[in-house]
């Protein structure tokens, strides 16, 4: 049985925040108010090493990356779309939030995360987060990653890991 070795790299950055509203849906109908949270982020990969570089992944490209991620939902309402419970509707400027049918949020557009989740937990956040860093890390040249691990932190010691296979 042959075993496959591979580095890892991290990168956690005092930079790499988001602060931002949101709510969840709990079972037993029941849907928190809304809160905010100043949340940290953290991203493991692992890999290959590149023979020419020497190196896993450039870390100023991952550094750049998480970056552009945190700022996209930096200051911003986070609202599941795949929440079978939220109706979320767009319309012109503004978004409106119902909750089993019922009116309970109205948002300016700009202010609005929709994000393809079915809740804002942190668990579905970290996954989110890999889904839009494999996204960017889907070029050849990051073809030997194969792990990518995200996590999310909303309270100081309260956070969620999302780990995923790159191959």
């Amino acid at each position: 049985m042959s075993e496959h070795k591979a580095f890892r790299v991290s990168v956690t950055k005092d930079y790499l925040v988001f602060a931002a509203a949101h709510f969840i849906t709990f079972a037993g109908h029941r849907c928190e108010s809304l809160h905010g949270h100043n949340y940290r982020v953290g991203v493991s990969l692992e890999g290959d090493i590149d023979e020419e570089s020497w190196y896993v992944v450039d870390f100023s490209y991952l550094k750049q990356l998480m970056k552009r991620l945190c700022d996209e939902i930096d200051h911003k309402v986070l609202l599941p779309l795949e929440n079978p419970k939220l109706q979320v509707t767009i319309e012109d400027d503004r978004v409106l939030v119902a909750y089993d049918n019922r009116p309970r949020y109205v948002f300016p557009r700009d202010d609005c995360a929709l994000l393809a989740i079915p809740n804002t937990t942190v668990e579905m956040l970290a996954k989110y987060l890999v889904h839009q860093a494999r996204v960017a890390l889907s070029g050849k040249q990051f073809s030997r990653l194969s792990v990518i691990e995200m996590e999310v932190e909303e309270n100081f010691g309260q956070s969620a890991f999302y780990r995923e296979q790159l191959s």
